[in-house]
């Protein structure tokens, strides 16, 4: 009977301590984050809908739209987890590349943001505004002239692909995850460029995958590192040799 209630005990003890949140648990956690970013962002790929003015209200755009936002959250989350797990050894290049994709994902998240939410409801009373959104999305002349909207759409643009060399270079120069997985995104950037000049429209989107698989690669490195604990003795004065466990730093 003793034993039952001491079971049921250290039952209630155990529900009653906190989940303990901890900086290298968040940052591995970021890992998953960044493997939902890129999950994202290579899925919906082949079955976006085309960037045209009929695909505005159906709910295949209105569902996809909805999933860069969530991806542009993800994505926020997982590039900091990356760069805070090597913010020392990335040194100034990683810091370069950390904020113009946090530039990225953020503006890009407005522009996410609008699309399901905004693009139908001005189909009806603005439809060439619409489709020279549209038209700015797939990379060909609108009818319109959108002006600072353009540009800043043009400027994220830039600022991805410069975003992405920088970070995957530091990340490879690191050398503490995946360096295949740092190369990939590295080149991912100017290999989706060469793609849209070569690809017909319709498979440009193709283009776009090797970042999100890169970026699933670079999560999954994150999150499956596991904590090492090491042993360093350290002999007090006039000891013969006592040992002093400490836990090593998150590796």
């Amino acid at each position: 009977m003793s034993s039952n209630s001491q079971t049921i005990s250290t039952r209630l003890k155990n529900k009653e301590q906190p989940m303990k949140i901890t900086t290298p648990n968040l940052i591995r956690w970021a890992g998953l984050s960044a493997m939902a970013a890129g999950i994202i962002f290579a899925g919906i790929q082949p079955i976006h809908p085309p960037d045209v003015l009929a695909s505005v209200n159906t709910s295949l755009f209105i569902f996809i739209t909805s999933l860069k936002t969530i991806m542009c959250l993800f994505g926020l989350f997982g590039i900091a987890g990356l760069y805070a797990r090597q913010v020392e050894e990335t040194g100034w290049l990683g810091l370069a590349g950390y904020i113009l994709l946090t530039i990225f994902y953020a503006v890009q998240m407005c522009f996410a943001f609008a699309e399901p939410l905004i693009l139908p409801l001005l189909t009806p009373i603005a439809p060439t505004f619409v489709e020279s959104v549209m038209a700015m999305s797939s990379g060909t002349p609108g009818s319109m002239n959108l002006g600072a909207f353009a540009t800043v759409y043009q400027l994220v643009s830039v600022i991805y692909l410069l975003g992405l060399i920088l970070f995957g270079i530091a990340i490879f120069r690191a050398r503490i995850l995946s360096r295949w997985a740092a190369g990939l995104l590295a080149i991912s950037g100017p290999l989706a460029a060469i793609m849209v000049l070569l690809l017909p429209h319709q498979l440009e989107r193709y283009a776009a995958m090797p970042m999100g698989f890169a970026l699933i690669w670079l999560g999954y490195s994150l999150w499956s590192e596991r904590r090492e604990q090491a042993l360093e003795y350290v002999p007090s004065p006039g000891s013969t040799g006592s040992a002093k466990p400490e836990v090593g730093r998150f590796a």
